[in-house]
């Protein structure tokens, strides 16, 4: 395999035709991982409200494509899973931490129909509600 380096700015569709021929799925990789820094990044700009109701606003996409679209369900949950997991990272949170494992648990459970806690979504929809309505209130 040939590497190009690439010193000027080239074309996306340049960049595609490498991807392709040389490096397969290895440039969307490193695309995603970068997008990802750049949203965590902003991320750690919300407030607490602000980002815990940002997840209340996946858990309330998947409530609405629950018996709808499964695609669009599971996008949701994984979404409100990586949202968590971000907020969990935040360190100006350390001291709330143990409520958003807790928060990170139930929805677990709700995913998996309540076994462990009788969780629903809709339990867990009117819990973040209350997080995006402070964070409404307080901007």
């Amino acid at each position: 395999m040939e590497i190009k380096i690439v010193k000027d700015t080239i074309s996306k569709e340049e960049l595609k035709k490498i991807a392709e021929n040389q490096f397969g799925d290895l440039i969307k990789a490193i695309k995603k991982i970068q997008r990802k820094k750049i949203f965590t990044s902003n991320w750690q700009k919300l407030s607490f409200y602000e980002q815990m109701g940002n997840i209340g606003s996946e858990i309330s996409r998947a409530l609405n494509w629950r018996d709808k679209d499964e695609k669009s369900y599971d996008n949701a949950i994984a979404r409100a899973f990586e949202l968590l997991d971000l907020t969990i990272a935040d360190l100006r949170w350390r001291l709330r931490l143990k409520e958003i494992v807790r928060a990170r648990e139930l929805l677990a459970d709700a995913m998996f129909g309540g076994k462990e806690y009788k969780t629903t979504f809709e339990d867990l929809n009117n819990y973040f509600f209350h997080f995006a309505l402070a964070a409404r209130i307080n901007k």
